[in-house]
């Protein structure tokens, strides 16, 4: 019998939303849930590991793979490059498994523009003051810096339409188990796994007393 394919879910936020810590407790939480491991042009930091938290490459080897059209999504930030990789990806799903991307929306747009059945959900913050005061209580940055991080911040807030289901992080647990729910539900639907379905529905017709 088929396996059941994954399901690629793109998962945006603004700064500030929670939304790196509700992904690692979804991880910790779900069995067959995984992040992607970008690919990146920066040097690592002291506690990073290669394969872990990203796959480490220089820019001339970065360009060669968007030459051969090899990364889902890529962007330049603050002078490095970042990418997800297609294959990877591809391997991962036809395996069965659920993979997380943790991008913005210009990368989601990237995304989903190659691949029809990706699911988009968006963190909010539950308030304006909410958002602040976590950016200023996590960042030892002047006002102006503040002010600038919300002004990106209201940005990316504006593209949620985009995606296709919405969590509004007031309660860390309640908007846990929403998106538990969202990843449980999507792996059920019928068009998703129609293969399956079909190959599971099709051995017990065969079957006979």
């Amino acid at each position: 019998m088929k396996n059941k394919s994954g399901t690629l879910f793109i998962i945006a936020a603004p700064s500030g939303a929670g939304k790196t810590s509700l992904v690692k407790a979804l991880v910790e939480e779900m069995d067959n849930v995984d992040v992607s491991i970008s690919h990146t042009t920066r040097h690592p930091r002291p506690d990073e590991k290669e394969g872990e938290a990203y796959n480490f490459i220089d820019e001339a080897g970065f360009k060669k793979l968007i030459s051969k059209n090899q990364f889902l999504e890529y962007a330049k930030v603050f002078g490095n490059y970042y990418g997800t990789s297609r294959d990877w990806v591809n391997r991962e799903l036809a395996a069965g498994k659920n993979i997380i991307l943790e991008i913005d929306w210009q990368g989601a747009q990237q995304v989903k523009s190659q691949l029809r059945n990706c699911v988009g959900i968006f963190i909010l913050p539950p308030s304006y003051h909410a958002l602040r005061d976590r950016l200023v209580s996590r960042q030892n940055d002047d006002t102006e810096t503040i002010e600038q991080r919300m002004d990106a911040a209201r940005m990316e807030m504006s593209h949620y339409k985009e995606f296709d289901y919405i969590v509004i992080n007031d309660d860390f647990e309640l908007a846990l188990s929403e998106i538990k729910a969202i990843i449980t539900a999507t792996n059920l639907g019928r068009c998703r796994q129609s293969a399956f379905y079909d190959d599971f529905i099709g051995q017990i017709m065969a079957q006979k007393d």
